[in-house]
């Protein structure tokens, strides 16, 4: 069963690419904390993605891959304004966050571990280590799309990437926009896939190590 996996980093544009996709038919969720949200959709973007891009890889033969890419001086004080509101609940037995999303932000961006977190120095570190692991595992496939969605253009060309007709395609809509957060849960669309659906094992997430 092939998806499309947006793994760009948080605030790099994912609520604007799945808020895109919605109007061209696709399902999308907008972070998926469990199998059956990665049963319904067809797009999934965020967490746990921009982690676990190789894993569902392996899961999902014959997807297609998108990275976002941001320029830092956009993307620095953008994350550390995310990273703040989510540093009290990163915990992973007392935070609130969901263990997924805590999973992938404490193994990208290491909070708990780091002196300070917050840092532009270390983020920035981040941002790079996980852009080149990206660009190392996708080298040379075709199935991989790196877009700036801030540039003229990356709509068409993302249609293009994913076989849609571009010809009337205009620019993504820009979400999320300062110290805004959560636009993809007040836009109401029918191909909204919700994060926690629920299936026959409930809202149990992937095991990895056993291909389940």
């Amino acid at each position: 069963m092939s998806k499309i996996f947006i793994i760009g980093l948080p605030r790099t544009g994912t609520t604007s690419i799945s808020v895109a996709l919605l109007d061209y038919g696709f399902k999308v969720a907008h972070t998926a904390y469990t199998k059956r949200a990665f049963e319904l959709a067809d797009v999934i973007s965020d967490a746990p993605c921009f982690a676990d891009y190789q894993q569902l890889d392996a899961l999902f033969p014959h997807s297609k891959f998108v990275y976002l890419d941001r320029a830092l001086a956009n993307w620095l004080p953008s994350m550390q304004m995310l990273l703040n509101k989510m540093l009290p609940e990163l915990a992973p037995k007392s935070g609130y966050l969901n263990p997924v999303l805590k999973r992938c932000i404490n193994h990208t961006f290491a909070p708990l571990t780091t002196e300070n977190p917050l840092d532009a120095q270390h983020l920035e570190h981040c941002y790079h280590l996980h852009q080149q692991a990206v660009f190392n595992y996708f080298a040379a496939r075709d199935d991989f799309l790196t877009i700036n969605i801030s540039h003229g253009g990356s709509l068409p060309t993302l249609l293009e990437f994913l076989g849609i007709n571009a010809e009337d395609a205009g620019e993504f809509p820009h979400l999320n926009i300062g110290k805004l957060v959560d636009n993809w849960k007040e836009y109401k669309h029918p191909n909204k896939i919700n994060s926690l659906s629920a299936g026959t094992e409930h809202r149990k997430f992937f095991d990895y190590h056993t291909g389940q």
